[in-house]
Order: C-alpha cells, then structure tokens, then sequence
C-alpha cells in the first residue's frame, strides 16, 4: 500500500480492525462449535458402551451430529 493510498483510506482503518476482529470471534466460535459436536460424539459412545442408550438411539443421535459437524465444516470450508 502507496503512501497516498495509506493517507486516504486511513478514515476506513477503525472499521478494517473491526472487521477483522469480528471474522477472528465468528472463526473461533465455529471451531468451539466443531469441538463441542465431536466432544457430544464421544460421549455418545461412552453411553452407548456403558449400556445407557440402545444401538438405535446411538445411530439416531450420531447422524444428527455428523451431519451438524459436517454442515460447520462445509460452512469452514466456503469461507462463509
């Protein structure tokens, strides 16, 4: 960026830094999102193993998650 390119747009520097600033809080929320899904995984297959859900519960509650993980991935992916 050229000096005079620097000097005009500086006015529009409050609303980059807050720009970047909220894309980082919306990055880290999704990856929080992503963890708290793979966290519900495997608590589901610590009930299933400790007998507290039947198969059929487990394969339900799974396809929800996977397919909730896979929507945030796809979303991660696309940048939107």
């Amino acid at each position: 960026m050229g000096l005079l390119t620097g000097l005009v747009t500086l006015p529009l520097a409050p609303v980059r830094g807050v720009s970047w600033t909220l894309s980082q809080v919306l990055a880290e929320a999704e990856r929080e999102q992503r963890e708290a899904v793979r966290r519900h995984l495997a608590e589901l297959d610590e009930a299933l193993r400790a007998g507290e859900i039947t198969e059929t519960e487990f394969d339900q509650r799974e396809d929800e998650l996977l397919d909730l993980l896979a929507e945030l991935e796809e979303v991660d992916h696309d940048g939107t």
